[in-house]
């Protein structure tokens, strides 16, 4: 195939030219209806192919024109059998994963390092999350991936389990070894369904880790929105038929189900032409981002009271390879917290990080930075370092991850259950009927159908105190939740 084609923007534009007289929605009528001062910040040919499913331009729900040529494709780029456009961020990419694969009742292995949709799915679908514990790093307080010996536990454990999930790289860049997981769940026939959200750039270069594709995984959601130059909310899902255990036709039919009918043309488009930007030039770009990431972590570990870690840890099961490109800074040693530097460096330099967490900020560094961009970034580090790090004695927050809640019902069960509110304080021993969780990176603490801990209480009690954004409850305060009834036994 011609990678150099982009079937569906080509559509779009050929038939914005052809200025049609348009009696269907978007009521805007290319622009026409807009608010004016909005008009002329978007521009005219933004709402020019604000379009709708209409006959010259195809249907992402049952796509036989330009759609389906531009996921073929994409398909091609991505070393996939099928890929499907998602205008429903890769949180709608996992979610169909999960559906094509379980029923109410199924179980799947999952780490407990998922994000907040893998936990939706697992609802929505009605099914039972093994988990694995990720292996946690003390020094830099993140968790990694999870190890195969983990994995081969939970296989011979639950040996009917009707997939495995894998988040590769995580959050942070750090990756299992993911082509041994894959042939080790294959070898109990079971799937392997990936969470790449943020590996778009290792499908381009060989420096980069493993992509699921390569790894002979069976579905992976990837964000090509994140890394990848489309636009936010445009992600992708490949699909790998080889190993029989996915059904193209199910996953189309689960994808449809989740998808809105008035899917943004403009997103699709996005998706279209990174995908031709990647194919022709994803080496290039991704070795500049490389070459720039590279660059930030050496002047950063050139500042007393900084850390960016790199290669160095590699050669353990959990970290076994890395993406550069994440750049996380350690800055336990200034006796602030990551919310502390995330908001420091927003007040005194305009700079936003991708998210702040107790110990470090993560920063990434991507195809569309510049020198100029990290020499901001190291300049304001410096000034940060040089006013908070002191070689005497520091007060350094210490943080006890709580082990892995016991699951007492199934997820759904205790979301659509009877439920009462009571203070989260005082919740200690109750089952849980709605989510904590920590976002960005949008990983929970609690689930729906754990019982909540003191150890978890008082984890997300720090967290809340020191203003890091704790979320999920509807009580958006988190001094009261959301608890299964208990009933009294009749006497």
């Amino acid at each position: 195939m011609n990678q150099s084609n982009t079937p569906l923007f080509t559509a779009l534009k050929k038939h914005a030219q052809s200025n049609p007289v348009q009696f269907h929605i978007p009521g805007h009528k290319k622009g026409v209806g807009a608010d004016r001062e909005f008009r002329e910040f978007m521009g005219d040919n933004a709402f020019s192919i604000d379009m709708i499913n209409i006959a010259p331009l195809d249907d992402l729900h049952q796509p036989s024109g330009v759609i389906e040529e531009a996921q073929k494709l994409a398909a091609e780029a991505f070393g996939a059998d099928y890929t499907y456009y998602s205008v429903q961020g890769t949180s709608g990419a996992i979610i169909t994963m999960i559906m094509s694969i379980c029923v109410p009742g199924d179980k799947i292995i999952v780490p407990r390092n998922i994000h907040k949709s893998i936990m939706s799915a697992i609802i929505f679908a009605g099914a039972k999350p093994v988990f694995i514990s990720p292996v946690s790093d003390e020094n830099l307080g993140i968790h990694h991936g999870v190890t195969t010996k983990s994995v081969r536990r939970a296989l011979e454990r639950h040996p009917d389990a009707k997939g495995v999930l894998v988040i590769n790289p995580t959050y942070y860049g750090v990756c299992a070894d993911l082509k041994e997981i894959v042939d080790l769940a294959h070898s109990y026939n079971v799937p392997v369904l990936v969470d790449e959200a943020h590996g778009v750039l290792i499908h381009f270069h060989a420096d980069l880790p493993m992509s699921a594709m390569e790894a002979g995984a069976d579905m992976s959601a990837t964000s090509v929105h994140k890394l990848g130059g489309s636009l936010t909310q445009s992600s992708i899902l490949n699909v790998n038929t080889k190993n029989g255990f996915v059904n193209p036709q199910r996953v189309q039919t689960i994808f449809s189900m989740l998808t809105t009918t008035s899917t943004s043309y403009i997103l699709l488009a996005s998706l279209d032409t990174s995908r031709r930007n990647l194919a022709l030039n994803g080496h290039e770009i991704a070795q500049r981002a490389l070459e720039l990431a590279e660059y930030c972590r050496a002047e950063v570990n050139k500042i007393e009271g900084l850390y960016c870690f790199g290669s160095e840890i590699l050669g353990t099961e959990a970290t076994y390879d890395y993406d550069p490109t994440k750049v996380t800074v350690h800055i336990r040693h200034l006796g602030l917290t990551g919310y502390d530097v995330e908001n420091w460096l927003r007040d005194h330099y305009n700079i936003e990080v991708e998210l702040s967490d107790m110990y470090n900020i993560l920063c990434l560094v991507t195809p569309g930075d510049t020198k100029e961009e990290i020499d901001i970034l190291l300049k304001a580090l410096r000034e940060l370092a040089s006013l908070y790090y002191s070689t005497g004695q520091q007060h350094e927050l210490v943080v006890k991850i709580p082990d892995i809640p016991q699951l007492s019902l199934i997820p759904r069960d205790a979301f659509y259950g009877d439920t009462e509110i009571v203070p989260f304080k005082e919740s200690a021993g109750r089952i849980i009927a709605e989510f904590i969780y920590v976002y960005p990176p949008g990983i929970p603490i609690l689930l729906p159908g754990e019982v909540i801990s003191q150890d978890n209480i008082d984890y997300i009690v720090d967290h809340v105190e020191v203003g890091l954004p704790v979320k999920g409850p509807e009580d958006r305060t988190v001094h009261q939740v959301k608890v299964i009834v208990e009933t009294d036994a009749i006497s």
